[in-house]
């Protein structure tokens, strides 16, 4: 019989948790705000890591053999669980605290796994049926903050640098454009021209400024503003605007996912084993079709040499937007946590033991999809 086993997925807005098993999925949910900054902005940096590991600690029963598989959002060193950082909970990076230290200290009852949110919707991701003859899978979530992952199907790796990190592109160089004029935008961690300086949820928000700014009179008379004028949320009066072609409103998309599509050219360019890269997050996955479409507009526009023009479809048939809960990271959490792909995220490239049912990652029994982020938790 497994050990009971409690997933929880720590974004920069929501804590998430619930009780998993391969056989049952994800029971019991609950979620609360994530002990942040946004929730205690008057609170120093050592006061929210403490309020984060009482969080996490609180969330798991005391009860014999309990098993915690964590996804948390944030640069961490996968072998040790130490994070380096991360600015949607702590502002600005710091000293880094070793956080699976932390809560093993406070809880040495509980059996606790620590990943990458972005590593954890890989796991599940990849887990799907459908997926087991690929060789590589990229998953990059556009959210709150921007990351990608890749993964090793066949041997279930997830290798890492001497700083135990990888796929950390919000944090790459980037450049953007608007109304065919340049743009330099400030990222959320504090240096100028990141990916995720335009392409993020807050970075959108930024862009979305600029835009008006740039052409006020279009902006009012555009469909974006029509839908804030009649009550909608950014994000969907965005979607609508998309729906019915707004220029503006495809300018925007166009803008916000150019340095996307530049890093993907490029993971592409560099790593033809790639058979799948998978777009998430409350950005891409609320978006859906059209972000997917701006995406490929890119890589037509400026693609692989040689290959975009004698196969075109070989790109274009290796980008996808996720599904609400393909890509969960509660669920990859639990993956992680029971069949020993956690260490496997932290090791040198060695293979993780077989789950239960086979294979790398285990042919999981069908889970009971969780939500995604959403997209309204993004453009904050």
């Amino acid at each position: 019989m497994n050990p009971p086993t409690v997933v929880i997925d720590v974004g920069g807005t929501h804590l998430r948790w619930a009780r998993w098993s391969p056989e049952e999925g994800l029971t019991e949910r609950s979620v609360r705000p994530a002990p942040g900054r946004r929730q205690h902005p008057q609170a120093t940096v050592t006061q929210l890591r403490a309020l984060m590991v009482r969080a996490l600690s609180d969330a798991v029963p005391a009860e014999p053999g309990v098993v915690a598989g964590v996804s948390f959002g944030a640069a961490l060193d996968h072998r040790t669980g130490v994070v380096y950082g991360s600015a949607p909970l702590w502002g600005p990076a710091g000293s880094p605290f070793d956080l699976l230290g932390a809560v093993r200290e406070v809880r040495p009852d509980v059996d606790w796994h620590l990943v990458n949110d972005v590593t954890a919707a890989l796991f599940h991701f990849a887990s799907a049926p459908g997926r087991e003859h690929h060789r590589k899978v990229l998953l990059a979530t556009v959210s709150t903050g921007i990351a990608c992952r890749v993964m090793d199907r066949r041997t279930g790796a997830v290798p890492v640098d001497g700083c135990g990190l990888q796929g950390e592109i919000g944090h790459l160089p980037a450049t953007a454009a608007l109304l065919g004029r340049s743009v330099e935008l400030g990222c959320d961690c504090g240096v100028l021209g990141h990916v995720a300086a335009y392409s993020s949820g807050p970075g959108i928000a930024r862009m979305t400024e600029v835009l008006r700014q740039r052409a006020p009179r279009e902006w009012q008379n555009g469909a974006v503003q029509a839908g804030l004028r009649a009550g909608q949320p950014f994000e969907s009066a965005f979607r609508t605007a998309l729906d019915s072609a707004d220029p503006l409103a495809r300018e925007l998309l166009s803008s916000v996912t150019s340095p996307v599509a530049d890093v993907l050219r490029t993971a592409l360019c560099l790593d033809p084993e790639i058979d799948e890269i998978a777009l998430t997050g409350g950005v891409a996955v609320g978006l859906g079709a059209h972000y997917r479409n701006a995406i490929l507009a890119h890589l037509e526009r400026r693609g692989l040499y040689l290959t975009s023009d004698r196969s075109p479809q070989w790109v274009a048939d290796r980008i996808t937007v996720c599904a609400s809960g393909e890509a969960d990271g509660l669920v990859g959490a639990g993956i992680a946590a029971t069949t020993g792909a956690a260490a496997t995220a932290r090791g040198k490239g060695t293979p993780a033991p077989e789950a239960p049912g086979g294979g790398v990652l285990g042919d999981q029994a069908p889970v009971r999809q969780g939500r995604s982020h959403e997209i309204g938790e993004v453009y904050v």
